[in-house]
C-alpha cells in the first residue's frame, strides 16, 4: 500500500474484479497476485477508479493531518473554497465560514475569485490570437493527461495558472506571503497540483472536510455566524466554473471576438476522442476548449461527497451565482505558468512477442482474440502488452480461465469410472461422459462417440428409464440418492444433484448389478456353509451323545462286576 500518492489501494479489500482497469483512461493500474495497485508515474489522479471500485478498496490520501499541523504551527491558514461547495453542504455561506473558522482557519475565501481572473486573462489571450487551439488550464487532471500522454498539445494549454493557483496568489498579495493556504474541493487532482506549486500548501477534499467536522463533534447550533463574510470580498461569475460550460459562459460575459469558437468538453474519454487524429498545427481558426476531466464538470468530481442528483447540484450552484454590472477587461492577478512535459514512455514490442504472449492465453489465431474487455483492457493485444510490461497476469483473461476450468472439469468427468450426465429443464442432455454413453447407449455407442458433442441435445427419457428422478430434482431443487435402484434387470446407485436450481441437474450413476449379484452369491454360499457346519456339529453331537451312553453303560457294568467280586 502506497498511501503517499493521492490514490492508493487497500490490498485486503481488493477482489480482482478489474473494474478499476476498465474505468482508468490511462491504464495506470498494476495487477499483482490478483490485487490492483496504482502506478503513480502513470496516474493522472482522475479518481475514476475510486468511484468505480465496488469494494471501496481504492482510497484517497488524507491530508487532514497536514492541515492541522499548519494550524498548530500558529500560521494564518486561509481556505480557498471551491464553488461547488454550495451543492454539497446544506449551510449558508455565513455558517460555512463559521464552521471552518472553528476548525482553526484564519479566514475563508472563494476560489471563484481566481476563476474570474483566469477568465479575464483567457479572453485577452483569445482576442489577441490569430488562430490556433487553446485548452484551458483549470483542470489539473486534463493538464496531467496532456503532460504525460499527449505532449504534442502541451503548447495549446493556456500559459496561466489554474483558478486555485490564481486565487492563492490573490490571498498572498492581500494577506502576506507568509500565510498558508488550504484548498478544499471535490478534486483528487488538486493534491497533485498543490505539490507542483508553492502557492498552495495543502489540498483537501469535501469528504475529508466532512470527516474532520464529524471528528471534532461540532455543535452547529451553538455557532455564531451572523457577521461572517468571505475574504477579501465575495465572488461573482467565477462561481459558474464547476458546471459544464461554466468557464465559457464567463468568457462570453467578458466578451470575445465573434469568430472565436468556445467548446466545452467534459469527461476523460470524451476529451481523448476530441484530440484523436487532431493536428493542432493544421487549425486555421481560434478554438478554445474548456476541458474538464469529470462528466458534468467539477460537480461530478470523485470526492463531491453527496448523493444529490446532478441536476440538483447544478441548480444549487447556479442559484448562488451573482452577476456584476461590469467585468474588468484587464486581469488584476495572473499566475504565469508554463507546463512541463513528463511523457510516460510506452514500450513498443515486436508483433511476434505479442503473438507469443497471446498463445499463453490460449489465443492462437485472430478468431481467438475476443476483445471482450473482461480483463479491463479494450483488446486482447493490449492485455498482452500489459503482460509484457509486468502490469498484468494471465488469470485476468476471463475466457482463458474459463477454458482452463472447463478443461479441468471435462478431464475429471471424462476420466471418472462412474457415469456422469447433466440435464437441463427441458429434459435434454447438456453433457455426458464416456462411461454414461457406454452404460446406456448400447449398440449406438460408436455412433454417439463419433459425434463432437456426444449425447448433447438428446432427450434423457429416450436414453434412460429413470428420467423421473431428474424431473423431481429439477422441480424440488433437492438432491436425490437411490441405492440399488432396480431398473429392468439392472441395479444402479444414483445420486442426482442440483447445479442451477430449476435449471440444470446432474447425476452420478454406478451400475452395481454385478457387485450386488456377487454379494448375493457369497451370502448364499455363506448360508450353505453355515447350514452344513451346523448339521455336521449336530451329527457330531449326536455321535458323541451315543458314544457317551455306551461308555457310561460299559463302565457301570464293570463297576457292578467289581463290587460282586469284592463281596465274595
Amino acid at each position: 500500500m502506497d498511501s503517499h500518492y493521492p490514490v492508493y489501494t487497500l490490498v485486503n479489500e481488493c477482489h480482482d474484479c478489474y473494474k478499476c482497469i476498465r474505468e482508468c483512461p490511462v491504464k495506470a493500474i498494476r495487477i499483482e497476485n490478483g490485487h490492483a495497485s496504482v502506478i503513480p508515474e502513470k496516474c493522472i489522479a482522475c479518481g475514476n477508479c475510486v468511484k468505480a471500485c465496488p469494494s471501496n478498496a481504492k482510497r484517497v490520501r488524507s491530508d487532514i493531518a497536514v492541515a492541522k499541523n499548519l494550524i498548530l504551527a500558529k500560521k494564518d491558514v486561509y481556505v480557498s473554497l471551491a464553488p461547488s461547495w454550495t451543492g454539497v453542504f446544506d449551510f449558508n455561506a455565513k455558517k460555512m465560514i463559521a464552521i471552518l473558522k472553528t476548525l482553526g482557519f484564519k479566514g475563508v475565501s472563494e476560489t471563484a475569485l481566481g476563476a474570474q481572473e483566469v477568465s479575464i486573462k483567457t479572453s485577452q489571450i483569445l482576442n489577441n490570437a490569430e488562430k490556433g487551439l487553446f485548452i484551458s488550464s483549470a483542470c489539473p487532471v486534463i493538464v496531467d493527461y496532456i503532460r504525460h500522454y499527449r505532449p504534442e498539445f502541451l503548447n495549446c494549454i493556456t500559459p496561466i495558472g489554474s483558478p486555485a493557483m490564481t486565487h492563492a496568489k490573490i490571498l498572498r498579495e492581500k494577506f502576506g506571503n507568509d500565510i498558508s493556504i488550504a484548498f478544499i474541493g471535490p478534486c483528487i487532482g488538486k493534491k497533485n497540483e498543490a505539490s507542483y506549486t508553492d502557492l498552495i500548501d495543502v489540498a483537501l477534499t469535501f469528504e475529508e472536510l466532512k470527516l474532520w467536522i464529524h471528528d471534532e463533534g461540532l455543535e452547529f447550533a451553538e455557532l455564531e455566524y451572523n457577521d461572517e463574510q468571505f475574504v477579501p470580498f465575495n465572488a461573482f461569475e467565477g462561481a459558474l466554473y464547476p458546471v459544464d460550460g461554466g468557464m465559457n459562459e464567463t468568457i462570453r460575459k467578458i466578451g470575445v471576438k465573434p469568430e472565436i469558437q468556445l467548446v466545452n468538453v467534459c469527461g476523460m474519454r470524451t476529451f481523448e476522442k476530441a484530440l484523436n487524429n487532431l493536428n493542432p498545427d493544421n487549425i486555421d481558426k481560434i478554438i478554445f476548449v474548456e476541458a474538464l476531466a469529470c462528466e458534468g464538470g467539477c460537480i461530478g468530481g470523485p470526492c463531491i461527497s453527496t448523493k444529490k442528483a446532478s441536476l440538483s447540484l447544478v441548480s444549487d450552484v447556479l442559484s448562488n451565482v451573482k452577476n456584476r454590472d461590469s467585468i474588468p477587461k484587464q486581469a488584476s492577478t495572473v499566475v504565469d505558468y508554463k507546463m512541463k512535459p513528463c511523457k510516460v514512455v510506452t514500450k513498443e514490442y515486436p508483433l511476434e512477442d505479442i503473438l507469443q504472449t497471446l498463445k499463453k492465453l490460449g489465443k492462437h489465431t485472430v478468431d481467438d482474440e475476443l476483445n471482450c474487455g473482461g480483463c479491463g483492457y479494450a483488446t486482447c493485444r493490449d492485455l498482452a502488452k500489459a503482460l509484457l510490461d509486468g502490469d498484468a497476469e494471465t488469470s485476468m483473461c476471463v475466457s482463458y480461465m474459463r477454458k482452463i476450468a472447463m478443461r479441468k472439469a471435462a478431464a475429471m468427468i471424462r476420466c471418472m469410472p462412474a457415469a456422469v450426465v447433466m440435464v437441463d429443464n427441458k429434459m435434454n442432455i447438456l453433457e455426458a461422459n464416456d462411461s454414461f454413453m457406454k452404460m446406456f447407449t448400447g449398440d449406438m455407442y460408436d455412433v454417439f462417440k463419433a459425434r463432437p458433442d456426444g449425447l448433447a441435445g438428446a432427450a434423457i427419457d429416450r436414453i434412460v428409464d429413470f428420467a423421473d428422478i431428474f424431473k423431481i430434482a429439477l422441480k424440488t431443487g433437492k438432491d436425490i440418492h437411490k441405492e440399488r435402484y432396480h431398473v429392468k434387470n439392472r441395479l444402479y446407485d444414483i445420486s442426482a444433484f442440483t447445479i442451477e436450481e430449476n435449471e440444470i441437474v446432474g447425476a452420478v450413476i454406478t451400475d452395481v448389478t454385478t457387485s450386488e449379484t456377487n454379494r448375493e452369491k457369497i451370502s448364499q454360499k455363506a448360508h450353505e456353509v453355515i447350514s452344513k457346519n451346523i448339521s455336521i456339529v449336530q451329527e457330531i453331537a449326536c455321535l458323541l451323545g451315543e458314544h457317551m451312553v455306551e461308555t457310561e453303560t460299559l463302565l457301570s457294568s464293570i463297576a457292578e462286576d467289581y463290587d460282586e467280586r469284592s463281596e465274595e
